[in-house]
């Protein structure tokens, strides 16, 4: 398979957007690179501005330029963008509602060597729990250029979780993203693997394994974790035995978190969530990290088999 990092497909996205759409604004807080937002650079420098390392004032910015009737997308790594300019989001871009697109880069453990200090395990618990925010994390190179044009004629503030590492294509050129609603990969029985980013390639790669010994489980793809795919979670819950999510996030406030969250109301069902257990990352590489903190295909395998 061909493999493209989220935030790679994000910058040519974006490029090909500030040049269609006068209104489109690009933030960077010093970054661009690493963000690839230096592809809209280079595509429009004229709108495009490196706020230096002010991930606060960014925000602010941000949210000034929205007023005036236009769509800004503003892009720092998620441990700064979600984590030090939480106060700027929540007060200055969604209390009013602006029109504001935080795109994260970097997010999660596979940032790898940059350690603890870089790698946001809490982004989705913190931007997720705000009013009128939107919170998306697309799963590949496909889905996240989607999700980019849909963003863009989205109204209201979006945050979007993207990576660093190149990851594997899971969709077919011809697969829609709409905002809200997930995606049913794989059709199964008994457990429905719940997945968002890039655990839904380890889903899938756990269930092609499984495939192979007679054992089909049902592979969702969550690519909206705000707002979830309510209907959809409920028919899951109604329809297996057991829910297994995924994620590349703290198992607290994230994607387990919101699906209990719908089912424990609609539908009860069990639940296990697969996720960093509560602890901080380490430096080391993406493969290591995800070996170590148990977020790979094989401990997805290990847990359905547990199930």
């Amino acid at each position: 398979m061909a493999k493209m990092a989220t935030r790679e497909a994000y910058g040519k996205a974006l490029a090909k957007l500030i040049v269609e759409d006068e209104k489109i604004f690009v933030l960077d807080a010093d970054l661009s690179k690493s963000t690839k937002t230096a592809d809209a650079q280079a595509a429009n420098p004229s709108r495009h501005f490196n706020m230096g390392i002010a991930e606060c004032n960014m925000m602010g910015v941000a949210a000034g330029i929205a007023t005036g009737g236009n769509t800004v997308f503003a892009s720092s790594f998620a441990m700064f963008a979600a984590g030090r300019a939480f106060e700027i989001v929540r007060n200055s871009i969604c209390y009013p509602k602006l029109n504001v697109k935080i795109c994260a880069t970097h997010a999660g453990i596979t940032l790898g060597e940059d350690g603890a200090s870089h790698q946001a395990i809490e982004d989705i618990a913190l931007m997720r729990s705000i009013p009128n925010m939107t919170v998306i994390q697309p799963c590949d190179d496909i889905e996240t250029m989607q999700a980019i044009k849909a963003v863009a004629k989205y109204k209201g503030p979006v945050y979007v979780r993207l990576g660093r590492s190149a990851v594997e294509t899971a969709n077919s050129e011809d697969y829609v993203f709409e905002i809200g609603k997930g995606v049913v990969l794989r059709k199964g029985v008994k457990v429905a693997v719940v997945a968002t980013g890039i655990l839904v390639q380890e889903a899938l790669k756990a269930a092609d394994i499984l495939k192979e010994e007679g054992v089909l489980v049902t592979v969702v793809n969550i690519h909206t974790i705000k707002p979830i795919d309510k209907n959809l979670l409920i028919d899951l819950a109604k329809t297996h035995d057991v829910l297994l999510t995924c994620e590349e996030h703290n198992v607290l406030g994230g994607l387990g978190s919101a699906v209990a969250e719908v089912v424990s109301q609609h539908h009860p069902v069990k639940i296990s969530m697969l996720g960093i257990e509560d602890t901080f990352g380490e430096s080391g590489t993406p493969a290591a990290l995800m070996e170590k903190y148990g977020i790979t295909y094989k401990h997805v395998l290990e847990r359905i088999r547990k199930l």
